[in-house]
């Protein structure tokens, strides 16, 4: 007991040179711990008399809180450098210019679908959808197909083993079951067009098994091959963009169609680039043709009432002719990097009346 204060300079050094929180309390299990320096000479007060213990007690108990207010002191710092440490490690340069933001593009397939769809719906035509697996019915027998046509083979066509009626399912080789699933339901006057997937067995630069396809149908009691060439006419060059594109019509065969006709429009290929609406050259676009009476009849609509014409083109080659893409393959690859060349900043669309182009991305 007659060296309390030596004890107290050496534990108050020691806390002193405590270097971390963990050095710290170290220190403080040495002194004060259960089996600490000062915790033992507490338990020594038992062995002295009344008078020795109150005195040794009041000393001890007065190094005893010397000790704690030196340890807490000592604690205090050590955080307090142990935060500004922090502070100084995970110090933000607010002056540093902001990372730059990835932007996202909408894909050419989106862009052209909304450009064909804003055409048409100028001209009063509908969106009508349908499911992308098929009866054979509406996928072929209900469109005049006959069952020999090539159409109809497995090198051609993606059946399921799915049936109905004793029939396989196909994924729909184009759009052309909604309009009869349109015709079935809704009596003329019918005007729709219908965007959406479609499948066939090809694969190569300029097809795919899955592509998308736009259809156009139009019924009522007064609509002729004439109407049909001006509905298609001011479609093209409002798409393109140029007032006097040149187009024709060319005598074709279609089973659902009758009589039926390719499109065509003008072009050049000089130098080996193809240029729209100049030159004497012709690049098909598209098919069309008015209705065939067996078709109406199979949807239960009377053909010497009623007749309208159809029309389908491919969306992807749409947008390979408007925006120079060269490979149908890259449309489906999943690149980024094209994604970020060929896509466009937002959605814009062409009007009838000459509304601005669609704004691009930059490469």
């Amino acid at each position: 007991m007659d060296n309390l204060d030596a004890l107290k300079s050496e534990i108050s050094d020691q806390v002193a040179a405590a270097a971390d929180l963990d050095a710290l309390e170290q220190a403080r299990i040495a002194a004060l711990g259960k089996k600490g320096r000062i915790t033992e000479m507490m338990k020594g007060l038992g062995q002295m008399s009344p008078d020795e213990r109150k005195t040794a007690g009041q000393a001890l108990n007065a190094l005893k809180s010397d000790i704690n207010a030196a340890i807490e002191a000592r604690k205090s710092e050590l955080e307090g450098a142990d935060i500004d440490a922090r502070l100084a490690a995970e110090r933000i340069d607010v002056t540093l210019p902001a990372r730059p933001e990835s932007t996202g593009a909408v894909h050419p397939i989106s862009q052209t679908v909304e450009e064909v769809i804003s055409i048409f719906g100028e001209m009063g035509f509908s969106v009508a959808e349908g499911p992308d697996m098929e009866e054979d019915w509406y996928n072929f027998t209900a469109l005049n197909i006959p069952p020999d046509h090539p159409a109809r083979q497995e090198h051609d066509t993606f059946y399921v083993n799915a049936e109905k009626d004793g029939q396989r399912m196909v994924l729909r080789t184009h759009t052309s079951p909604v309009q009869i699933r349109t015709m079935q339901v809704q009596k003329p006057p019918i005007r729709i067009i219908v965007p959406g997937r479609t499948y066939r067995c090809d694969h190569d630069a300029t097809h795919s098994p899955m592509f998308h396809q736009v259809e156009g149908l139009l019924i009522d009691e007064t609509t002729h091959m004439g109407h049909l060439k001006g509905c298609l006419n001011d479609f093209c060059r409002a798409f393109f963009g140029l007032g006097e594109l040149p187009v024709r019509f060319r005598p074709s065969y279609f089973p659902f169609t009758e009589p039926s006709a390719e499109v065509d429009i003008g072009c050049s290929f000089e130098g080996g680039t193809l240029k729209i609406g100049d030159g004497d050259d012709w690049l098909e676009i598209l098919g069309s043709g008015m209705v065939n009476p067996l078709v109406l009849e199979n949807c239960g609509i009377d053909s010497t009432k009623y007749q309208g014409f159809a029309f389908g083109m491919g969306i992807e080659r749409l947008a390979m002719l408007k925006y120079g893409i060269p490979d149908l393959r890259t449309f489906f690859d999943s690149d980024l990097r094209w994604l970020r060349h060929y896509g466009f900043a937002s959605l814009d669309v062409p009007s009838l009346v000459g509304r601005a182009s669609p704004t691009r991305n930059s490469p």
